[in-house]
């Protein structure tokens, strides 16, 4: 055995074991929403794994030990073999969520989804009304999804509210929580915006004041406590008004696996906007070898890659360097302490930005072009 193999072998018996698979499925979507993932050149890649090759990449996931599997986008619902694809997901023991806006959905495909094996939903809302949900998603889709999550209820599938915040709906924070338990929705997640791809593209419009965060925070507080154990409330800050970085991911290929509609096997869905980074594809070797071998993957995983501050950082097992693709948009060097954090050299950059979202006058999107 040589040096190589021997490295080779160490990297694979160290690399940590994921337990949950993200399946971006398509970038086709109906909604232009000015936060999206996906990349702002999504309408480039064009090219989508088929049904044998998904359910390959299902196979895999589970041979590596995952357990959850998100089927994402776009839209997954754009997807025509979405039904099989929840059954191969259920046949390799995979806890499949759905995670959707509900347009395009009829009862009868949710019906069939769930004899396919689907065992739960998450649905996104732009707004808690009309006016500012269908303002945000460039479509007129607000009374569709609230039927869509009735649906869900009816039969009987476990129903997340993911409702991503912006200055235009934070200040309705109290009205999502009431939403939610008008609709028995068993989980409400209340995500700031991530200003990385199209939020990044729209921050300027979409970067809330501090004081509105104050109050949402103590409505959202407040809400967790009376509703414990009825309805799961999470209140995610974005990193633009945190201290110290999150562990983003659970930290660089550790815990999470992002097939992209194409077929590159990420850390997570903005990792491909570092340049200079080499991903696996599907098909190139086993979902494993990916995982465990490819340079991109491996990149950032432990923390000799690490500069300062963040090597000598006693929260850097913790942190892990914060967002590796929030450092590389915003100081061109993905080994960059993440700007979020308070001790990062570029933290003056995230300071500023804080600074213009005063203001309470509507600014005009940047809208996700349409695939």
């Amino acid at each position: 055995m040589n040096r190589s193999e021997v490295s080779d072998g160490m990297a694979a018996a160290c690399a940590p074991r994921p337990y949950t698979l993200i399946a971006e499925l398509t970038y086709r979507c109906a909604l232009h929403c000015p936060y999206c993932s996906n990349p702002v050149d999504h309408a480039t890649h064009t090219a989508e794994l088929d049904t044998a090759q998904w359910l390959s990449v299902f196979s895999g996931a589970e041979e590596l030990g995952v357990v959850q599997l998100h089927l994402t986008g776009g839209e997954p619902l754009a997807r025509r073999d979405l039904e099989a694809l929840v059954a191969g997901a259920h046949g390799f023991g995979l806890y499949a969520n759905l995670i959707t806006s509900g347009v395009p959905l009829a009862r009868e495909r949710l019906v069939s989804l769930k004899a396919a094996g689907l065992d739960a939903v998450q649905l996104s809302l732009q707004g808690i009304d009309a006016d500012s949900c269908n303002r945000i998603a460039g479509y007129d889709c607000f009374d569709a999804k609230l039927v869509a999550a009735r649906w869900v209820r009816e039969l009987g599938l476990p129903l997340t509210l993911n409702v991503v915040l912006h200055r235009d709906n934070i200040d309705q924070v109290g009205e999502a929580v009431a939403l939610a338990e008008r609709l028995g929705a068993h989980r409400l997640e209340l995500a700031n915006t991530q200003y990385l791809g199209w939020g990044l593209a729209n921050r300027g419009a979409l970067l809330p004041t501090r004081e509105q965060l104050d109050r949402g925070r103590t409505i959202a507080h407040a809400a967790r406590v009376r509703l414990e154990g009825r309805i799961d409330v999470l209140f995610v800050m974005p990193d633009y008004y945190s201290d110290h970085p999150r562990a983003c991911m659970a930290g660089w290929g550790r815990r999470f696996i992002d097939v992209s509609p194409d077929g590159f096997v990420l850390p997570c869905q903005s990792a491909r906007s570092i340049r200079g980074l080499t991903f696996a594809r599907v098909g190139d070797g086993s979902l494993r070898d990916a995982w465990e071998h490819s340079p991109g993957m491996r990149a950032f995983r432990g923390d000799e890659w690490m500069l300062e501050p963040c090597r000598s950082c006693a929260k850097k097992s913790v942190d892990f360097g914060g967002c590796r693709c929030q450092a590389y948009l915003l100081t061109g060097d993905a080994a960059a302490s993440d700007p979020a954090c308070s001790l990062s050299p570029h933290h003056a950059t995230v300071v500023r930005a804080r600074l213009a979202s005063g203001g309470s006058t509507p600014r005009r999107f940047l809208y996700r072009g349409a695939r």
